[in-house]
């Protein structure tokens, strides 16, 4: 459905394990424009042009259903921190992850910046890589925690640190020990963030994949909807 600059504010999320079928993937193809078909075609490995080109795919079919654009017309261009935009507009803000057979792209409408992450529930975190990017109270929050519960919260705070510095659009240019994560009432919250305009998100991804959100929003965290992406424009055989 296309959707207005007037539109009320809301963030979609879609969520897709994609397929493994080479024929399919020459189908997402065709909605890339020739600088990610170019882009694709220098990767060595297949699993890392798949995830690429399912990645741009989906990005660009929400985008589509957004904004009422076909999805190999929308022009994506990098701005000066290489964040993508949409040529041309201000809104909607969105941002695209991928990890391990995973892809998911988040499309906000009424936010200032949004950003998304995800990596597998069971990727081995080394100590000395905790210790890079968590705070002196987030590295004692985790070594209190029962050592079944220590791997994954690890990654928990990883991928929220990620979505946050993705929806700045600065990557790891700022030190991720900079901001820091506390849980209230089961939410995480950023400590120091005493206007609470930014909101920050775990989202159940129906996958072995930790996904994390966050949302910079003046009037509030919009409604947040999340569904499982079907490629149903035209099923593998």
């Amino acid at each position: 459905m296309q959707q207005s600059e007037n539109h009320p504010a809301g963030i979609e999320i879609a969520l897709w394990q994609y397929s493994s079928n080479e024929r399919d993937w020459n189908r997402w193809v065709l909605s890339l424009s020739k600088a990610e078909r170019d882009r694709a075609a220098t990767y060595r490995f297949e699993a890392d042009r798949a995830s690429f080109m399912a990645g741009r795919y989906l990005l660009r079919r929400l985008l589509s259903l957004s904004i009422g654009t076909a999805p190999a017309k929308l022009v994506l261009s990098p701005d000066k921190d290489g964040k993508l935009r949409l040529e041309g507009r201000d809104t909607p803000q969105f941002s695209l992850a991928n990890a391990d057979g995973l892809v998911t792209v988040a499309v906000a409408w009424g936010c200032d910046h949004v950003g998304i992450d995800c990596e597998r529930i069971d990727v081995e975190i080394e100590e000395a890589a905790v210790a890079s990017y968590c705070s002196r109270d987030e590295q004692r929050w985790l070594a209190e925690l029962p050592a079944g519960d220590r791997a994954q919260a690890a990654v928990a705070l990883w991928t929220l640190k990620e979505s946050h510095l993705k929806a700045l659009g600065v990557g790891l240019r700022e030190d991720p020990r900079n901001m820091a994560f506390a849980w209230k009432d089961g939410v995480p919250v950023m400590v120091g963030d005493g206007d609470r305009l930014w909101h920050h998100r775990l989202i159940e991804s129906g996958s072995q994949h930790v996904v994390a959100l966050a949302a910079c929003c003046q009037s509030g965290l919009p409604a947040i909807s999340t569904r499982l992406f079907q490629d149903d424009s035209m099923p593998s055989e």
